[in-house]
């Protein structure tokens, strides 16, 4: 298995070599042996069928195509690692322009797959609340009443997510959208994924943090939770990268102060029509 110099030596020769594609373009560097062996290492018979979806996001997104191609390809590999489609319109994974490289971006669907594989959740879901909805939601008990039939409008006022697990333990959380607004604010290091798709972000944002502290965690999803914290470099394709490395484009979260805690956290609210948190 190729090493990173190895990895790059070889690509080097390639695109030195009479008749060989131009390595330095995307489709050059897919084409390219090195690469195309260790996509199959991963995919097997898949992978001409992925790195094609590579190819097709890449020359989709102009922002991407200003980033470094071989971090595409790395960040790439991570899905590949964790057997999720790159295709931004199937939202499980995105790859994510930031400072000129691409970093791999686990989307709220991503999420949900790696729970479902782990077989011990019965159900799991997360969806926006929109206004007229919520009726009630108490943070301490997580007794939360929404009546889908009240929806007063198509505005987003906050957004549920909830899991069973097969051994009859049972989460449910709420976020306002006041909430998310200043989670992204603060953490949040890039605008690329908020910009796509506002409420996907906003529903992985509430489905990790709900998944991180009460989820059970496969081997496989603690490594996606924990690398999900932490922005990593990523130039080429590796042996470590046998393992997931995952990217996020937002900060480790912190613990907030005295100063700026919400206060709607640790409260029961009673939501009237006057009362509910809407922008």
């Amino acid at each position: 298995m190729a090493t990173n110099e190895s990895l790059k030596n070889n690509i080097q020769k390639q695109n030195n070599a009479p008749g060989q594609p131009q390595g330095t373009t995307m489709k050059g560097l897919l084409s390219s042996p090195a690469v195309m062996n260790r996509f199959e290492e991963v995919l097997g018979k898949r992978a001409s069928q992925f790195t094609a979806s590579i190819l097709s996001l890449y020359n989709s997104e102009n922002t991407l195509q200003k980033a470094e191609p071989m971090s595409v390809i790395s960040s790439a590999m991570v899905a590949a690692t964790l057997d999720l489609p790159v295709d931004k319109n199937l939202g499980y994974a995105w790859i994510v322009p930031y400072k000129g490289r691409a970093q791999f971006q686990l989307g709220y669907k991503g999420y949900i797959q790696l729970a479902l594989r782990t077989g011990q959740y019965k159900s799991i879901n997360c969806i926006p609340v929109h206004k007229g909805e919520l009726q009630k939601w108490n943070p301490l008990t997580e007794e939360i009443e929404i009546d889908f039939e009240k929806r007063e409008s198509d505005a987003v006022i906050g957004y549920a997510a909830y899991f069973e697990l097969l051994n009859g333990f049972r989460k449910t959380v709420y976020w306002t959208k006041t909430q998310v607004e200043k989670h992204k604010k603060k953490f949040s290091k890039s605008d690329f994924g908020w910009g796509k798709d506002w409420d996907a972000m906003a529903l992985k944002t509430v489905l990790k943090s709900m998944l991180s502290k009460w989820g059970i965690l496969s081997v496989e999803m603690q490594k996606a939770v924990i690398e999900d914290n932490e922005e990593r470099e990523r130039i080429d394709i590796t042996d470590a990268m046998a393992e997931p490395e995952i990217i996020d484009a937002e900060a480790p979260e912190e613990k907030p102060s005295a100063q700026n805690a919400d206060p709607f956290d640790g409260k029961p609210v009673d939501i009237s029509e006057n009362d509910l948190p809407f922008d």
